[in-house]
């Protein structure tokens, strides 16, 4: 099996560069002039490895930084049929999460999410627009085109976004259909998103060096001086954004 997923992954990653290489373009595009002019870069991702695979990373940029927040309520009655329906309850907290966040008009929001359905992605892409942020979907616009969106828009994320990278996961995401088993494995849209985003991380640094602006990038913690050059890289993206 691990063949016929190499051969997946291959065909994932150049469909990918293929179909969405302006997209990607774009974005790094719209990055940079944000970094330029002193603005920031927030990810908000559900989970499927873009925060963590961005930030704080050897050979990464110190720019991207995560945004998260914990809300978390315990009620330990029985379930009942009215909980069923409380996702939508949750709309507007996401108009309170920004406004307590660092996000400001001009900065730039990336927001994660494979189905591009639930209730937070579109709700914070859509309060970041108001405020003034671009807003950048990575989803897969083949798997939540077939989805019915939760949010009371009827919008999922790849209809409210200012720009969309579809990171072409197959519908319900998993890539390789086992025999013998009545459920595919290997789900795509982890490592498609974490391909996408260095391919834009990697744009990004071209279009700042050709403004004669250098970015901060990290050392990894194994190389001699590191600790030292990476405070200085924080101490940089600290005062400048980049």
């Amino acid at each position: 099996m691990k063949s016929q997923y190499f051969r997946k992954l291959n065909g994932l990653i150049a469909q990918i560069e293929q179909t969405q290489g302006n997209a990607m373009g774009h974005a790094a595009q719209m990055i940079a002039d944000a970094m330029a002019a002193g603005r920031c870069v927030h990810l908000f991702d559900t989970g499927h490895m873009l925060d963590s695979e961005l930030v704080n990373r050897a050979g990464g940029l110190t720019a991207f930084r995560a945004l998260r927040f914990q809300f978390d309520v315990n009620s330990e009655v029985r379930e009942r049929e009215e909980e069923k329906q409380k996702d939508r309850s949750f709309e507007g907290l996401m108009n309170y999460v920004l406004r307590a966040s660092r996000l400001l008009p001009g900065d730039v929001l990336i927001v994660g999410s494979v189905s591009g359905k639930t209730v937070f992605p579109v709700d914070i892409a859509l309060q970041a627009k108001q405020m003034g942020a671009h807003v950048i979907a990575l989803t897969s616009v083949g798997y939540s085109s077939l989805l019915t969106s939760d949010h009371s828009s009827g919008k999922k994320l790849y209809e409210v976004a200012d720009l969309v990278i579809d990171n072409c996961a197959p519908p319900l995401d998993a890539m390789l259909e086992v025999p013998g088993l009545d459920v595919s494995i290997c789900p795509a849209s982890g490592i498609a998103a974490a391909s996408i985003m260095w391919a834009i991380e990697a744009e990004v640094v071209e279009l700042l060096l050709q403004r004669n602006l250098k970015p901060s990038v990290l050392k990894s913690i194994n190389f001699p001086g590191s600790a030292e050059y990476n405070e200085e890289a924080y101490k940089a993206y600290a005062e400048t954004s980049c």
